[in-house]
């Protein structure tokens, strides 16, 4: 039974000498081949960053994202390599290698891409968003009920910074399905002011008033004519009125400055003019035939009580 077993392993090992013979045989046969293959997969990388860089020149004179010239510039670099494995392979006589590795790459990404089915709209609504002319880096936007200034796109997200300097990542498939207010697209913006004055004031003398404050102390506003003063309603303490003027900017933020010091000039040209804006207040009407002095004996005795 030993002498079997012994048998067997010098047989085995035998085979296994014979085997490692025949691949050094085909090394050696094919040694050329893997030089010339070696030598073209270093001129491939060494040709990738050359293009990728070249690409990058050749972009830097269009208004795509910085992310989507870097992207682009990798696409060409990796699309040389992959060329460059090809042309390797071919070399080195595994077309079947080849073939086998193509139909395993056909299986692997259809399972890959119903794995990352979400990833792959992030991706694709992310190289829209940064094809598209109506969205760019500095832009002040409003989507998904964030607001901020927009600072950076890439495959995955799109980052804005808000008023308060915290960031948002918002996943670009949510960006490019809905709605969207970019304020920088209008080099003007709107300030919108609402007031009340007393019912005793001359309302034409306060429209004429408020149109020339707005004028005096606003550069964007060149004429009277540019303010909009519209009498709203009769409220419970006030005449209610709304005015509108436009001001150079596209930033909500330097809107809110404008609406303030429009508020304080207009609260010192009504105090320099006796205009009084009321606050809430009540009127109590009393019939004729009641007697305060008795009302009050009567409350102070059942207080006493």
């Amino acid at each position: 039974m030993k002498l079997i077993n012994e048998n067997h392993f010098i047989e085995a090992y035998n085979k296994m000498l014979d085997k490692l013979a025949t691949w050094l045989d085909s090394v050696i046969l094919n040694l050329p081949n893997i030089i010339i293959a070696i030598t073209v997969f270093v001129l491939a990388i060494i040709a990738s960053k050359y293009i990728s860089k070249l690409v990058e020149k050749l972009l830097d004179r269009s208004s795509l994202q910085r992310s989507m010239k870097k992207l682009i510039a990798q696409a060409f670099s990796l699309i040389t390599i992959l060329l460059a494995m090809f042309l390797i392979l071919g070399i080195l006589n595994l077309s079947k290698a080849l073939n086998t590795i193509l139909a395993g790459a056909g299986v692997a990404g259809l399972a890959v891409g119903l794995a990352l089915q979400s990833a792959l709209a992030n991706s694709y609504s992310g190289i829209v968003l940064s094809y598209i002319k109506d969205l760019k880096f500095g832009d002040w936007i409003k989507t998904n009920d964030f607001e901020g200034e927009v600072i950076d796109i890439d495959l995955r997200v799109t980052t804005i910074k808000q008023i308060d300097n915290n960031l948002v990542y918002i996943p670009n498939k949510l960006v490019s399905e809905q709605a969207l207010k970019n304020f920088s697209k209008t080099k003007m913006s709107r300030v919108i002011l609402t007031c009340g004055v007393a019912y005793k004031s001359d309302l034409e003398f306060v429209q004429r008033l408020v149109k020339e404050t707005l004028t005096q102390h606003f550069d964007s506003v060149n004429k009277e004519r540019d303010v909009l003063f519209l009498w709203r309603e009769f409220g419970d303490s006030s005449i209610n009125f709304e005015t509108r003027f436009w001001i150079e900017s596209s930033r909500p933020l330097l809107v809110a400055k404008a609406k303030s010091k429009a508020m304080i000039v207009i609260k010192k040209a009504f105090d320099e003019n006796q205009i009084s804006i009321p606050f809430p207040m009540r009127t109590l009407e009393l019939p004729d035939n009641i007697n305060i002095n008795t009302i009050n004996s009567q409350q102070a005795m059942k207080v006493e009580q």
